[in-house]
């Protein structure tokens, strides 16, 4: 489902990612967990074609993914939420969020938010439908961010650091969820709580040499 073989990314003149291999196969949950500028996020990004690699292979489902017209056909099977909400928030309400993938996707508008509003509601959230994502709180943009992905039907999640702003009830509903779902995921945490309860297997990033 999910390949890397040799993988290496690099900004101006530093590594950030040097020789990384693994693979993420099944409904499992690997966790990627490391020191602040071992690469975790820009692994995240890099896997869907978001910053480019300079060497090594990615392949998303089986298919060799090297440029943006190679990547751009997984960005709605893969489910990607940002590590900062605000950055894939963007609807004047949330319901309006939520469907936005949904209509990409090509449903009709009434299709479209049908969809966003029962996620909404497997969420919890449906009586935020009407709020804008403006005035959302912290916790509140994460779990918005999120409906909208699986408001896609996402046949894999990446996650960045998907319990930051959460307080310790909202890291436990998002916990739960997240187990509910029938789904692999390549989640980036540096919540050791949340990763044991969570993890099937970790991927431990360390920083590179460069030179």
């Amino acid at each position: 489902m999910l390949s890397v073989n040799h993988l290496s990314v690099r900004r101006g003149d530093q590594w950030i990612i040097r020789d990384l291999s693994f693979r993420l196969e099944g409904i499992r949950r690997l966790f990627l967990q490391g020191e602040i500028g071992t690469g975790k996020s820009t692994l995240l990004q890099a896997l869907l074609g978001f910053i480019p690699a300079q060497q090594g292979e990615i392949r998303l489902f089986g298919a060799l993914c090297q440029t943006e017209k190679d990547f751009r056909p997984f960005r709605g099977r893969i489910g990607f939420c940002f590590q900062n909400p605000d950055d894939q928030l963007f609807g004047p309400t949330v319901l309006d969020d939520v469907a936005f993938g949904p209509l990409n996707q090509g449903l009709s508008k009434p299709e479209a938010y049908t969809v966003a509003r029962r996620q909404l509601e497997k969420l919890g959230m449906d009586y935020l439908k009407d709020r804008s994502v403006n005035v959302l709180s912290g916790g509140e943009k994460n779990f918005v961010a999120l409906a909208g992905v699986l408001a896609m039907r996402p046949e894999m999640l990446l996650l960045d650091e998907p319990t930051n702003g959460l307080d310790s009830k909202n890291i436990k509903k998002l916990t739960a969820l997240l187990r509910d779902l029938n789904l692999p995921m390549l989640i980036a945490s540096h919540d050791s709580a949340f990763t044991e309860q969570l993890a099937d297997s970790v991927l431990w990033l360390r920083k590179p040499e460069n030179g």
